[in-house]
């Protein structure tokens, strides 16, 4: 039994690796050079460790299917079961951004996966649960961890990490809601055959936050973002409960909000949605 495995183990990582080659994305560098790893703990702690050590061509992509110690926001973790999800991490140089606007990084990227869900699943009802976490409907699909390296008041890189459910359809750490693009659609999908689309979303994306179209692309962020224009009930940090209506997001990317005819601004972690 061991034995099948492991020969079919080998055969999938033979067949992905024959994809890379013969596919590539519609790109000009996202994704051109494509780092495809059998196994790994994390692809943002390997794509940070090139960055300590070297400077990988900007797009450089990270990508395995088989992650073993993903992470979120702040510690928290991310559950992916082998050979049936999407994780890898985008090297990027966005020195044009001075550090005061890094919350653009989250924007882009947010939007680059929110199109990529909204391609594969057309009719859903896809939105961004702020800062950039992807939903459909009441469930979580996807997930964005952005590590930055600064240097005085300009990004000397980021670390786009990405981790999308696609083929999982059972989580036993027991996150609070998720979902997949199985259990959305009812089908699996072909893990290598996603790769180059969402690269191709990503460049997208990237192309418009370095052309300078920060405008449209906030307002489109904004547009996006999960109960926009809503009544709904959240939470403090304190565990503390209030109905509050999202209104947009300041000009460092927190989240701002109406809350009985005033106007609040809540940073990571200081509110909890009620799902």
């Amino acid at each position: 039994m061991a034995l099948s495995a492991s020969i079919f183990s080998n055969f999938q990582r033979i067949k992905v690796r024959t994809y890379f080659l013969l596919r590539r994305p519609n790109t000009l560098f996202v994704g051109q050079a494509i780092i495809d790893l059998p196994q790994v703990a994390s692809t943002n702690a390997h794509a940070a460790a090139l960055l300590s050590k070297s400077k990988p061509a900007a797009g450089t992509v990270v990508s395995t299917f088989c992650q073993t110690d993903g992470r979120g926001q702040i510690g928290s973790k991310w559950e992916s079961e082998p050979h049936k999800n999407i994780s890898l991490s985008l090297v990027l140089y966005p020195e044009f951004l001075a550090t005061k606007n890094q919350f653009q990084l989250n924007i882009f990227a947010s939007l680059a996966v929110l199109d990529f869900v909204k391609k594969h699943l057309p009719d859903a009802p896809a939105s961004i649960k702020w800062p950039n976490d992807i939903y459909v409907g009441d469930y979580k699909i996807a997930g964005i961890l952005l590590q930055n390296a600064l240097f005085n008041t300009q990004i000397r890189s980021t670390v786009v990490g990405i981790g999308i459910n696609i083929n999982q359809t059972v989580f036993v750490s027991n996150p609070p809601n998720p979902t997949s693009l199985r259990l959305e659609a009812g089908h699996d999908f072909d893990l290598p055959e996603l790769v180059p689309s969402l690269c191709e979303f990503l460049e997208s994306r990237y192309l418009q936050l370095k052309a300078g179209k920060i405008v449209p692309l906030q307002q489109e962020y904004i547009r996006h973002l999960l109960r926009f224009g809503q009544p709904a009930k959240y939470r403090r940090a304190n565990g503390e409960p209030f109905e509050g209506t999202i209104i947009g997001i300041d000009e460092i990317g927190r989240l701002k909000m109406d809350i009985g005819g005033e106007v609040e601004v809540f940073d990571l972690k200081e509110i909890r949605f009620q799902v």
